[in-house]
């Protein structure tokens, strides 16, 4: 498996998640990092954890990068809004 579909997959799972505590949490939101950072930050864990295990060598382009960061933002968006929760991503 190539590492941009395992970063597609990882993404999915965290749009869920970011999603899923949206809609059952929506105090969540008050938290002092807004539900779109959730996302960034689990992208940038990922490159980090990707460029440790390459020491260094690029994994990813930056289409990818910024295709599974839309995957994770639409997944979220999408769940909580299918919910009905009321909620400001930003």
């Amino acid at each position: 498996m190539t590492t941009d579909r395992i970063f597609y997959g990882y993404m999915t799972l965290v749009g869920l998640a970011a999603g899923a505590i949206l809609a059952t949490v929506p105090k969540a939101q008050g938290f002092p990092i807004a539900p779109y950072f959730w996302i960034l930050i689990a992208a940038g864990l990922f490159e980090a954890g990707s460029l440790l295990l390459r020491r260094g060598a690029p994994m990813l382009t930056g289409v990818q990068r910024l295709l599974g960061f839309a995957i994770g933002i639409a997944l979220m968006v999408a769940i909580a809004w299918a919910a009905g929760a009321t909620v400001r991503f930003i």
